[in-house]
């Protein structure tokens, strides 16, 4: 009844698969370059980050995968950094509006400017989500996108209350960045696509010696590239949906590469964290008639699959014996669990071109 794929932490053995979808996304991630050395770092630094005596938010970058159990062949990412900023602080474009003013003349206007912002101590940022385009159905993008929302419900203390995600901005016919080529390749002399694997890998030196300090006029870019301040890439803009729906909002702030928007969330207030339950397993067994859900065992070993539970008087769950396979659950397990949607109904949750070949998140 539910496909067979689980959500899971990145291990060491899945390496060459993970290479093979990096190869495979349409113009980089920030957050999954394709070179082996950096994959490696990024898969050492998520088996760490899930170290049982970590017990605050620091700068821990967790990193999810979506295995096709079928094959082993790892078809999606979904990745979470537990507080951004820290040594190398975390850089946005704030976008202010200031009043401009001189009574003689009877002039009276409002302007925009770019404030450089450095944040040494920001909140959790859910990124690097990904999945191969045929594998977009079935619900495994409601799979990907939700669960790593379970874990940071499951696991609150590792997280700040505050949780951003950036999306990727908007590029032309010629996969070129309006905002890009109009202010950044002046100042760090390289490609978008070489700052971004800069930035990505956590080589930021140049950003801060390099990017301008004093404030950007919006009315001195050209139109072209004050058109997408704040614009979303056309592939991201069902990935914006999704935030949405759970409860972001976008803010004032822009990445300081391409100008895509950062969207902000309370982490209680994100729709999956309020509406997820917890409970223990009672019974293992048939569900034929159960509502599909989002269902995963509230452990550091956290495993995610969509499947059926049953809410026993007691307060217990009835999970299906296939749903314990894919959780490694049995009868006292704890498990955290939310409800997709009701029948006849379905939320915008799913990830469609957004998070295929061209990402959606950093």
């Amino acid at each position: 009844m539910f496909p067979d794929f689980i959500l899971r932490p990145i291990e060491e053995s899945d390496l060459p698969s993970l290479k093979r979808l990096a190869e495979s996304i349409k113009g980089g991630m920030t957050s999954l370059p394709p070179q082996a050395d950096a994959l490696e770092e990024r898969i050492y630094q998520s088996q760490r980050s899930f170290d049982h005596r970590i017990r605050t938010a620091g700068g821990d970058h967790y990193l999810f995968v979506l295995e096709d159990r079928r094959n082993g062949e790892i078809v999606g990412t979904a990745g979470i950094i537990a507080r951004v900023g820290g040594f190398d602080p975390f850089y946005t474009y704030e976008v202010r509006r200031e009043r401009f003013i001189h009574s003689p003349l009877k002039i009276d206007k409002e302007m925009e400017v770019l404030h450089l912002k450095l944040d040494h101590k920001g909140p959790s940022e859910v990124c690097s989500l990904c999945l191969r385009p045929e594998y977009r159905k079935a619900g495994l993008g409601q799979l990907l996108s939700l669960s790593r929302f379970l874990f940071m419900a499951s696991f609150p203390q590792r997280f700040d209350e505050r949780v951003i995600a950036e999306l990727r901005g908007f590029t032309n016919e010629a996969g070129l960045s309006p905002f890009w080529e109009a202010l950044g390749r002046h100042f760090f002399h390289q490609t978008f696509a070489e700052a971004d694997f800069l930035s990505g890998i956590g080589q930021k030196e140049f950003i801060r010696d390099l990017i301008p300090r004093y404030p950007i006029y919006k009315a001195m870019l050209p139109p072209d590239a004050q058109a997408v301040i704040g614009r979303v890439h056309r592939d991201a803009e069902p990935a914006l949906r999704i935030l949405l729906n759970q409860g972001f909002q976008l803010s004032h702030e822009v990445d300081i590469f391409d100008a895509g928007p950062l969207l902000r969330a309370e982490r209680p207030d994100i729709k999956a964290v309020r509406n997820a339950h917890v409970a223990i397993v009672s019974e293992i067994r048939r569900l034929p008639s159960a509502e599909p859900h989002l269902i995963a065992h509230v452990s550091l070993s956290f495993r995610a699959c969509l499947g059926a539970v049953e809410l026993m008087d007691d307060g217990t769950l009835a999970i299906t014996a296939e749903t314990a396979a894919r959780l490694r659950a049995q009868p006292g397990s704890r498990l955290i669990y939310l409800q997709l949607h009701k029948s006849g109904q379905r939320e915008q949750t799913e990830v469609p071109a957004a998070a295929s070949s061209n990402p959606s998140e950093h």
